[in-house]
């Protein structure tokens, strides 16, 4: 992390003097994100690194009209190549020029770097060549290897380009017998991955140019590691070096993976690790979302910058947008710290969330004698009588001090909802002995001022009230001599799952996925659908539990459930068959389902526990669903919604898909995601699933719903009873809309070539009647509803038949492509930062194409999934990344840009305001036969809202007029109708009450209230405008009457 300060300024001297653009790059995340206690430079370094005139230079340089130059011209092949070489003199200079500049910013700092930089012993026999993050690690074990007496060195890599030969020879010791070259990149069909390739290079170069004075090359391997961020440890750096001294070395190899199928990896000790004498190392297991993370780096900060210990911190996120499991690793002590890999032998290990102890093996990594800090909901009494055997065992062997603190418990009565994030880090403080604890205690207020002072003052007192309480809540466990023997670590994941899924999937789940062997990997990159149903998180502390006697069975809840783990069902009286003794049932209330069944079940160990559920439901005063403790309703809930899925689902063909009840009666197939808890994208995308999820392809742009959406250990995207369920795919970002239309293409094509093959059989004679018959009525059949596909699936099915008795060239053709016969229809989906930003012109040229393809915006108004940037959806006033002053723009209209088209389906929905509307835009979507787009309002917690509510804030959105509903439907000009529905009333509510309640208006509110009341008082008028020229519009599109 220093390195990157201190080569940041070395590149920009650089590249001032030799006029060549620099490329200053290092690790994403194991170096961008890892937090660390460095020495800053002041500005007299910068101002004698940086030359004033060389910057006038380079100023004089640029486009202006005061002395005006052409620069890009389009040249032809006369003098293009001649041009490309005048620049040869630039780089042959630029190696020394940086060397001086690394020269020069040595005797500022004291801090020394040279293009190729050599640490090891200096008569080294074995030598590794790499650059990046590794090369602290390799640095770190030479020295320890070196000490030990072993002939071993390092070339660090710092100029990576220009190469320059001469530099890297004279940085090799003369009694080098093998060379060993890192890659962290893999290049499929190449002799070698780039370093390696250059080094070889170099070599015979150095040795022509007398540079190097070898009689023959030493050995040369050529390695990879650490690919998508994999580890790169100590004991893989001591098995490199062991594999180059081999009898039998491996040319090329891979470590810290097992490569079963090519057999390319190499053997190493995971055991060697690396001690520190006055160093300590830290283990925290988090819930994410729960503030774990930004705890510790708050730690961080208070160890590194109140006391004279140095501090590294790094972070370990799985993919769920919250929910999910972090691990922060933490190091502190007196010197130095450059160990850019994970904690394994940690003095002391916290868990955050009580159910991860029948999940993970936390305590693997802790050292005998350390500390286990547990959030648990039992006392220090109670504890040793809810931990499975296994952890106690450890506990036991380790003689490991072990502490209880109820934060969840705390957090509550602080109102503080899921964050026990301070509860935690003052137990941490408290323990640790690293500050006097009132010491700490003053610390922590301060930092939690500066950390949430943005937020209002009544946060910034909550948190402090948490480090009191915390501070008296925490409790030493007396460790018994022997495990109590009442509990056993369950297995990952049920017994009943498919095979892929216990094998691979679970261990996944469990933190072992480094362990998987090659094999283990589909090669092909396709993974099975469905298995979020596997993984029963058990995240939630309160899940919904429902009275009958009062629900009114509209099933809002279900609607907005974002997890869809709260779901209703029609069915017939014996179906209760077998029933659980705790499942509830009841009479069916409306006239369609007289006579039937109805009951509404939780998922208990899916939910996430948000509320929205409860929130939104209109019988909530009276307690039809209600927040109640999981944990003594978790088995008995369970087996209840094991028997619910077990019961058929409703006719489909009886349904009235065009309700939200009814279409809230169709199972969702996409269920259990890793979205925030109260995320408002889910819902749509549950709508759209349970509306059309047997045909759909969807393309999805990457971004919050491709993580949650398409991001392993579990995919969320699942299949009805026949096998049928959305298939999914991602390619990038900005070329999303381009992908979905090659989707809709390539199917339109498959579909096509189908339909000449049935007219030629339809031509043929030696074509039977009865398949004649079927293939015209295939041919004609309308495809508009649900009903309707289902019927050519039919047809298919009974054609597909035929077919497959049939030998001729043309059935056997026709046979691979009928399935195309039934309609697909592909969505393609994004957020805002897509759709409006980096991905618009696509998007734009999509639409414009006419063809049938259909787009769902997640509008959450920001660049949600990389943390809360603008976008050009951001509105007026919103304080955001990149726009911390709150943006001085409005939202770009996407949906009056898409009307302009005049062909194009256009609509703006929000469930939280008309859920009506919203499903009636899906459907006439789907049945539009060309483009079509809905953009629908998402709430989010970049808004800064209490997630529960976010249907509430979706409505008020509406009410102020900044998020109109509207329906532009091309289809109505034939009927003779107006093509524009306008689906909510006028602004009836100032804006300022949305920006009452969201921090992201209620920031700038406080920072600048001000330019905060122009701004809001701003969008009122604007939103009004909006309205007036919405209703214009409509009144413009209205048919004149005969």
């Amino acid at each position: 992390v220093q390195e990157v300060l201190d080569m940041a300024l070395i590149a920009h001297a650089a590249t001032l003097e030799s006029r060549v653009p620099f490329l200053h790059f290092f690790d994403g995340f194991r170096t961008s994100h890892e937090v660390q206690k460095i020495d800053d430079l002041d500005e007299a370094v910068y101002r004698e690194m940086i030359s004033d005139d060389l910057v006038y230079a380079h100023r004089a340089r640029g486009l202006s009209p005061d002395r005006p130059q052409m620069r890009g011209t389009a040249q032809n092949p006369d003098v293009y190549f001649q041009g490309r070489e005048t620049v040869n003199p630039f780089y042959q200079a630029t190696t020394q020029i940086v060397y001086k500049a690394m020269q020069k910013f040595g005797k500022l700092t004291g801090r020394n770097y040279k293009p190729f930089d050599y640490v090891g012993a200096p008569d080294a026999e074995h030598v590794i060549v790499a650059m990046g993050s590794a090369v602290d690690t390799i640095h770190e074990t030479v020295d320890r290897l070196v000490s030990m007496g072993e002939k071993v060195g390092l070339v660090k890599v710092r100029l990576y380009r220009p190469f320059c030969v001469e530099c890297f020879a004279k940085a090799l010791p003369a009694g080098v017998k093998t060379i060993t070259v890192l890659d962290r990149v893999k290049e499929p069909g190449a002799i070698g991955d780039p370093l390696y390739l250059d080094v070889r290079t170099a070599f015979g170069e150095a040795m022509e140019n007398g540079w190097l004075n070898w009689t023959k090359y030493p050995k040369t391997f050529g390695g990879r590691y650490g690919l998508g961020s994999k580890e790169f440890t100590p004991a893989m750096v001591k098995g490199i070096l062991d594999n180059a001294k081999s009898a039998t070395p491996k040319k090329h190899f891979t470590v810290g993976i097992e490569d079963d199928v090519s057999g390319s990896s190499i053997a190493y000790d995971p055991a060697f690790i690396l001690e520190h004498a006055g160093r300590k190392e830290c283990m925290f297991y988090g819930l994410g979302s729960d503030g774990t993370v930004g705890a510790n780096k708050n730690s961080i900060k208070i160890i590194g910058d109140e006391t004279d210990n140095f501090a590294q911190g790094y972070f370990v996120y799985d993919s769920k947008k919250a929910g999910g499991i972090t691990v922060s690793h933490l190091r502190f002590g007196k010197g130095v710290i450059q160990s850019p890999y994970l904690c394994t032998n940690a003095d002391f290990v916290a868990c955050h969330n009580f159910s991860f102890v029948e999940k993970y093996d936390m305590l693997s990594n802790v050292k005998p004698g350390g500390v286990f800090l547990l959030a648990s909901p039992y006392s220090a009494d109670e504890i040793w009588n809810h931990l499975p055997d296994e952890i106690e065992k450890q506990i036991i062997d380790k003689k490991l001090k072990f502490y209880v603190v109820d934060a969840v418990k705390l957090a509550n009565e602080l109102d503080m909802g899921s964050r026990i994030n301070t509860i935690m880090q003052t137990a941490f403080f408290k323990i640790a002995d690293i500050i006097p604890e009132s010491e700490a205690i003053e610390l922590l207020k301060k930092y939690a001022k500066k950390a949430y002072g943005k937020k209002g003052d009544d946060v910034v007192k909550k948190n402090w009230d948490a480090i009191d309480g915390a501070s008296g809540a925490v409790f030493q466990v007396k460790v018994p001599s022997q495990v109590a023997g009442k509990l056993k670590m369950p297995p990952i994941v049920s017994g009943e799952a498919p095979e892929f899924v216990r094998k691979v999937t679970a261990e996944i789940i469990a933190q072992r996925g480094d362990n998987l062997p090659v094999s283990a990997i589909p090669n092909d990159g396709t993974w099975p659908v469905g298995t979020t149903q596997w993984e029963k998180r058990n995240i939630a502390v309160e899940i919904p539990r429902w009275d009958p006697s009062v629900c009114i069975q509209c099933l809002t809840c279900s609607t907005v459930c974002p997890h869809a783990v709260i779901r209703g069902k029609v069915y017939d009286a014996d179906k209760l068959e077998g029933a659980p003794a705790t499942f509830k049932s009841t009479d069916a209330k409306t006239k369609e389902f007289e006579g039937k069944k109805f009951t509404l079940q939780v998922a208990p160990e899916d939910c996430t526990g948000c509320g929205a559920c409860v929130h939104a439901c209109p019988m909530k005063a009276k307690g039809a669903i209600k927040m109640t403790e999981q944990i003594p309703l978790r088995e008995a809930e369970a087996e209840n919604f094991k028997f619910f899925l077990g019961i058929p689902e409703y006719d489909r063909s009886k349904l009235n898909l065009a309700t939200v009840k009814g279409a809230q009666l169709c199972r969702p197939l996409f269920e259990f995601s890793g979205a925030c808890a109260g995320c408002g994208e889910t819902p749509y995308i549950k709508l759209l699933t349970q509306l059309f999820g047997d045909r759909i392809a969807i393309a999805n742009a990457t971004g919050c719903s491709s993580i949650y959406g398409g991001n392993l250990p579990t995919t969320p995207y699942t299949t009805r009873e026949d096998g049928r369920g959305p298939a999914w795919s991602n390619s990038l970002f900005e070329d999303n809309a381009q992908f979905g239309l090659g989707m809709n293409m390539t199917f339109e094509k498959f579909k096509a070539t189908a339909l000449e093959l049935g007219e030629k059989l339809i031509a043929s004679e030696k074509a039977p009647a009865e398949m004649k018959a079927l293939l015209a009525e295939i041919r004609d059949a309308k495809q508009a509803t649900s009903d309707e596909v289902e019927a050519q699936r039919k047809r298919v099915a009974t054609l597909k038949d035929m077919l497959d008795k049939c030998d001729c060239t043309t059935c056997k053709q026709l046979l691979s492509l009928a399935d195309y016969l039934v309609r697909k229809s592909v969505w393609i989906i994004g957020g805002d930062g897509w759709a409006y930003d980096i991905g618009y012109g696509g998007l734009d040229h999509v639409l414009a194409t006419g063809r049938n393809v259909k787009v769902l915006v997640l509008d959450t108004e920001v660049y949600s999934n990389t943390g809360g940037q603008a976008s050009k959806s951001t509105p007026l006033g919103a304080i955001a990344k990149f726009a911390a002053a709150g943006k001085p723009q409005q939202k770009k209209d996407l949906g009056m840009i898409s009307m302009t088209y005049g062909n194009i389906y256009v609509a703006q929905i929000a469930m939280g305001s008309n859920t009506a509307q919203t499903v009636k835009a899906f459907n006439e979507a789907e049945a539009y036969d060309g483009p079509a787009i809905i953009i629908a309002y998402s709430h989010c917690i970049s808004h800064g809202i209490d997630m529960r509510t976010g249907m509430d804030n979706q409505k008020l959105a509406v009410e102020t007029g900044h998020f109109p509903l509207y329906r532009f439907n091309p289809d109505n000009v034939a009927q003779g109708k107006n093509p524009l529905t306008i689906d909510s009333k006028a602004p009836s509510k100032a804006f300022s009450e949305q920006a009452g309640v969201e921090i992201r208006f209620k920031q700038l509110q406080k920072l600048a209230p001000e330019e905060s009341a122009r701004m809001v008082a701003e969008a009122d008028r604007k939103f009004k405008a909006k309205y007036a020229l919405l209703t214009k519009m409509a009144a413009m599109y209205e048919p004149e009457k005969a």
